[in-house]
């Protein structure tokens, strides 16, 4: 019998709204905001992207695992994710990926920070670019990069959200 790669899917309600996770075998590989309904087509336009299987199937149990943390950490009970990730972009993008997990819970960095912390300090705007790009939010803290004046510049699920996050970690780092 031949085994049909699948990407396994589940969603999630949240303080920030419903979420759609989607994972592979090696870990989580994308988070949408919306429910699977509203972010299906985002789902399989990025898995055939990055030539990923595009059958989604629903799965709590290869889930379980994010869904835990995700909620711990909307409860304020955790501030660090330790769950297995597959990242999957350019190594310029998967280097800013990673240097977004190490700006700790309840703080800021700017875009200019992180590209000085890459060691590309002109490469703002491309860091910009990458966190735009990140398959992962919330658990690849991409809300936590601020503007160089401090503002809160764009997020892929609307300010909103990005707000929303700042002050759930504000008010549970205080």
């Amino acid at each position: 019998m031949v085994t049909i790669p699948v990407m396994y899917v589940d969603e999630m309600e949240s303080p920030i709204g419903t979420l759609t996770i989607s994972c592979l075998e090696e870990g989580l590989c994308h988070l949408s905001f919306g429910d699977l309904a509203e972010t299906e087509m985002e789902i399989k336009t990025w898995a055939k992207k990055h030539k990923l299987p595009t059958e989604l199937k629903r799965d709590t149990k290869m889930t379980q695992q994010i869904r835990e943390q995700l909620q711990s950490y909307f409860e304020g009970k955790l501030t660090a994710f330790d769950i297995p990730l597959a990242l999957l972009g350019t190594p310029f993008q998967v280097k800013v990926w990673e240097a977004l997990q190490c700006i700790p819970y309840g703080e800021t960095r700017t875009y200019k920070e992180i590209a000085e912390l890459i060691g590309q300090p002109k490469a703002v705007r491309a860091v910009g670019g990458a966190n735009n790009q990140n398959p992962v939010p919330v658990i690849v803290p991409c809300h936590r990069v601020i503007g160089s004046s401090g503002s809160l510049v764009g997020y892929g699920g609307g300010l909103d959200k990005k707000v929303n996050l700042l002050e759930l970690e504000k008010a549970k780092s205080s």
